[in-house]
């Protein structure tokens, strides 16, 4: 419990699994809505393709940019791309539309998750790595499992703008939650 109210642990876990969640609810959602608006399987494997690239292909260097910039402004950096992703899908059901935003999707995951990832590793010391580590990952995941559910609903129920505006509210949690680090951060030095 101690961990768990440490501020860099809470963004951690935070950045994990609301990237994981609003990643997995729009993937999992975009081949059935570019269905529902007239597109053939190819163009869904085309945009689902570009998606994974997006969010695994920026591994070889997301690192590097966390040593040069920082881990909370990479983080922020994937909450951003996620929102213009969001701004994208509402904006219509095109191609370009669908193909754009999940590869910002991708990036943006990407960001966030491997940012999250780093950014736990110093909340803990290496006694604590294990538990750590499991409630992180407890975390992330159940939360990943209940978007890929809760993704067919939102969309049966809600349409393709309800899947795209439900996401939003994890997103701001995850900013102001950076922004929140950030200032503590600042703060910290400045006392020093």
């Amino acid at each position: 419990s101690v961990i768990a109210r440490q501020p860099a642990f809470i963004v951690a876990v935070l950045a994990g699994a609301l990237s994981y969640g609003a990643m997995v609810l729009v993937m999992t959602a975009t081949p059935l809505a570019m269905g529902a608006s007239g597109f053939v399987f190819t163009d869904s494997a085309t945009v689902i393709q570009w998606h994974v690239l997006a969010m695994f292909g920026p591994s070889f260097f997301t690192g590097t940019l966390i040593q040069r910039f920082g881990v909370l402004t990479i983080i922020l950096v994937g909450t951003v791309l996620m929102f213009l992703a969001l701004m994208i899908d509402l904006a219509g059901v095109g191609f370009m539309n669908f193909w754009s935003a999940l590869v910002l999707v991708g990036l943006g995951w990407n960001f966030m998750f491997v940012g999250g990832s780093t950014l736990l590793t110093s909340a803990y010391t290496i006694e604590e790595r294990a538990k750590v580590q499991a409630a992180n990952d407890f975390t992330v995941f159940s939360t990943s499992a209940l978007a890929a559910f809760g993704s067919g609903a939102l969309l049966t129920n809600f349409g393709w703008q309800g899947v795209n505006t439900g996401v939003a509210p994890a997103m701001a949690i995850a900013l102001v939650a950076v922004i929140w680090l950030m200032f503590i951060e600042r703060r910290s030095m400045a006392k020093t």
